[in-house]
């Protein structure tokens, strides 16, 4: 016999998204059930995803710092890798007081949290299969919030060497070789870790250019320096097959030159991700999902059939955290009845990478294929006297304006702490801020933000940093 339940309110999965949506949603007087089949909650994004990434990141980042710095007076002795160390700092330090404390926050708002795979029984009702038998979920309204998946590639054997992200940041091991199948965010991501704890690093990409979402001139800093730190980047060519052999794979490419094998202690496949749309029940409830397994969804987040939401990864793209976030909170206003909508034009994207690259609002790539008439400022981190104090002068900011409105309409940045920086960049196209009102912020000097507010002086006609053609 399984157990009942009746809520107000169930949300199935606890990512930030769905944890995000639960608790707004509790905040605003609902009860709350949240499902999710791990133990803990957070969803792959703390758990096996963007925070251990992070992490691991920063110390990459620490140690190629460390090197750096000689050229200008200041010697280190080569650090050492502790992986047990790392990893018990990772989960625990970092990825179990996280994790803990969201749990706090859910007994804090009265949240009933169980854990067992969910999955709709009716437009009503959801069956969680736990440990200790079924629970049959009765709901008046539910938030989908299952999130992602890794891709795999067909044909691809099933070796333990062959990795995804969740099993790459597991660190079982630093391979001498590893070639990492992809040359997007997390690819790259991932290459940048392993590199930094020694392996020699290989991406092969199949498009012609790394990250292709973003501009090709703010990739540039990034790839000059990604060859410098990477045994080889490969664009352009495709992964044939992978051989498992005795003490190594064999992974066979193909390029305009033709084919080659390529020997890799381990692989990583990095070639997106794929919605967890199979296996929920959603086609047996008659949810709208489209070609790709998306759920469809209006800008209040609700689906085909009104009092069943869906939010994050299984809505489409951009899949980030942060887009996850706001949509939560979005579906649990508009379930409390307040007029809530989502916009997506203006969504960060952050690449952690050293150095890392960050775009909001239209690159300069879409404004072109628009056919938007705009005026561009680009100002060069070598006249920063913050990025020269730091060492890294490789990067920039670009700022692209409406020539109609004088508003904003993107920025671009590439260079240390991009990923902190676009924020003013968002928060101006928010608030329809022209050249001139970015211009006559008073920027702290020295700091790496200046160049936020010296690219819009350059179409404002008032940089005096550079030389620029005044207006």
């Amino acid at each position: 016999m399984s157990e009942n339940l009746h809520t107000e309110v169930v949300v199935l999965g606890a990512g930030p998204g769905g944890y995000a949506a639960a608790f707004r949603a509790a905040d605003l007087g609902k009860k709350v059930v949240l499902i999710d089949k791990d133990k803990t909650l957070g969803g792959v994004c703390l758990n096996r995803g963007c925070i251990p990434s992070k992490a691991l990141l920063h110390l990459a980042r620490v140690k190629s710092e460390s090197s750096e710095v000689g050229k200008f007076g200041l010697t280190f002795s080569e650090p050492v890798w502790d992986l047990n160390a790392v990893k018990e700092w990772k989960n625990n330090q970092v990825v179990g007081r996280l994790t803990k404390g969201i749990a706090s926050l859910a007994k804090a708002r009265k949240v009933q949290v169980i854990t067992g795979t969910g999955v709709f029984s009716s437009p009503t009702s959801i069956r969680v299969t736990r440990a200790e038998g079924d629970l049959d979920i009765n709901f008046e309204d539910a938030i989908i919030a299952v999130g992602s998946h890794p891709t795999r590639i067909p044909g691809f054997p099933e070796d333990p060497r062959i990795m995804d992200s969740t099993t790459a940041l597991e660190l079982d091991g630093i391979p001498d070789k590893l070639l990492i199948i992809g040359g997007g965010y997390i690819g790259l991501e991932m290459g940048t870790i392993y590199s930094a704890m020694g392996s020699d690093v290989t991406v092969v990409e199949f498009m012609p250019n790394l990250l292709p979402g973003a501009d090709p001139d703010v990739v540039k800093p990034l790839e000059r320096k990604l060859k410098k730190d990477f045994s080889a980047i490969r664009t352009s060519t495709r992964v044939q097959s992978i051989t498992p052999r005795k003490d190594h794979l064999d992974v066979l490419i193909q390029d305009e030159q033709g084919e080659e094998i390529l020997e890799a202690d381990k692989v990583l496949v990095a070639v997106g991700r794929r919605p967890n749309t199979l296996g929920s029940g959603f086609e047996d409830i008659g949810l709208a999902i489209d070609e790709r397994g998306f759920i469809k969804v209006n800008q209040k987040r609700q689906t085909n059939i009104p009092h069943i939401y869906a939010i994050g990864d299984i809505t489409g793209d951009p899949m980030l955290a942060h887009k996850a976030t706001h949509e939560g909170k979005v579906a649990a206003e508009v379930i409390c009845g307040q007029p809530a909508a989502f916009d997506s034009s203006i969504i960060p994207a952050v690449i952690f990478t050293d150095p890392e690259i960050a775009w909001a609002g239209l690159t300069e790539t879409q404004v072109i294929e628009q056919g938007i008439d705009y005026e561009k400022g680009v100002f060069p981190w070598s006249a920063s006297g913050r990025a020269l104090a730091l060492g890294r002068t490789e990067g920039f900011s670009k700022a692209l304006f409406d020539k109609e409105s004088g508003r904003l309409i993107g920025m671009s940045i590439v260079g240390t702490n991009a990923g902190d920086l676009i924020a003013e960049a968002v928060l101006a196209i928010e608030m329809g801020a022209d050249a001139e009102d970015i211009a006559l912020i008073i920027h702290p000097h020295p700091s790496l933000s200046e160049s936020v507010g010296n690219a819009a002086e350059i179409v404002a006609g008032t940089i005096t940093d550079i030389l620029s053609q005044p207006k």
